[in-house]
């Protein structure tokens, strides 16, 4: 498996839970600190490129860590930046289009010039039902034009085990007709927030060894508005806080606590910070700690973020969930042994 816009390596992780079939090759991003998480995390080869200024060069030396395997079916994944696709760039209304969302349309062109059985794409549900979906449409005819299949779907991660909410579009492109995988869970059966951090000490012990389990340092203002804030899932009273957040309401969730026995609300790059949304514990004065959000995202206590505070908290707000990479690579491997039964 060859990772485009790796990441830390959540997408990475899903397929690493079946280590006797999957083989990681190498992770491509444009940012060396999350390339630091996956190198330390998969031990494999990295490439530190913007895939808009990949060169022929650049293909070849990926095809040379191929070809060690070239015997075994390959899978491309390529989870482009979704913040241009995304409903909520309230901020950004009536601004020229970001131009991240061509990154699709490059990454299939790239992804088809290694020639791989499989290609995996994740992003935000608004490039399969939104005004953005062109940009899906122009990678779809690039597969089909090559003569692969492409099968979409549209999941809550919740319905795989992930403790959130975050519902997103999975598109696979294959060599051989691939019918994506069913819902594991139903709603009355979500993995909650106490299910992933509920047997967690509190937070910010001088004498924890979990150095990841301190929250940011807030001002006293802040814990101040988180206090006021009623526990378990209640939401910021009117007229408590910045005075600006009472004449939008989309600010609605910020400094919200979480709810115990409901999933996560989407965790995003910026969920250290309550004042960015319902981001605060749902007991604690305080917000998560990156141990929390990382369990959040379903990511095991032994992954290892590199870098800073804010940039750990990024890299786990823009990951994969590893449980829903698991799934997908689950039926992937389903569909390669049948394959294989019926030669």
């Amino acid at each position: 498996m060859v990772d485009f816009f790796c990441g830390c390596g959540g997408t990475s992780l899903g397929f690493a839970t079946i280590p006797s079939f999957y083989k990681i090759l190498c992770g491509i991003d444009i940012n060396p600190t999350v390339l630091k998480s996956f190198q330390h995390n998969f031990r494999c080869k990295t490439l530190c490129k913007d895939v808009r200024d990949i060169k022929d060069c650049d293909l070849e030396e990926i095809k040379k860590v191929i070809k060690g395997t070239s015997s075994h079916p390959l899978i491309v994944v390529g989870c482009a930046p979704c913040q241009g696709f995304s409903a909520h760039r309230k901020k950004d209304y009536g601004k020229p289009e970001d131009n991240r969302n061509s990154l699709i349309k490059t990454f299939s062109e790239i992804a088809l010039s290694l020639s791989p059985d499989y290609v995996v794409m994740e992003n935000v549900q608004e490039v399969l039902n939104g005004k953005y979906r062109y940009h899906y449409e122009e990678a779809k005819t690039v597969f089909t034009k090559a003569g692969y299949f492409v099968t979409q779907k549209i999941y809550n991660a919740a319905a795989f085990g992930v403790p959130q909410a975050r519902v997103r579009a999975i598109i696979v492109a294959s060599k051989q007709p691939f019918e994506l995988p069913s819902e594991v869970l139903m709603p009355n059966d979500y993995r909650t927030v106490r299910d992933a951090i509920g047997n967690l000490p509190k937070a910010n012990n001088p004498d924890s060894k979990d150095s990841y389990h301190f929250s940011s340092k807030h001002k006293q203002s802040t814990i101040d508005v988180i206090a006021s804030v009623p526990k378990d899932g209640g939401s910021r009273p009117p007229h408590v806080g910045p005075k600006c957040l009472d004449k939008v309401k989309g600010f609605y969730d910020v400094y919200g606590r979480l709810s115990w026995d409901k999933p996560s609300v989407t965790l995003t790059k910026t969920s250290r910070n309550p004042a960015s949304g319902r981001f605060s514990h749902p007991e604690e004065n305080r917000g998560i700690t990156l141990r929390e959000a990382a369990r959040i995202q379903s990511f095991p206590d032994s992954f290892i973020f590199e870098g800073g505070s804010s940039e750990k908290y990024e890299q786990v707000g823009e990951a994969v969930p590893p449980l829903l990479s698991l799934a997908i690579a689950t039926k992937i491997y389903i569909d390669i042994e049948k394959a294989k039964d019926e030669m």
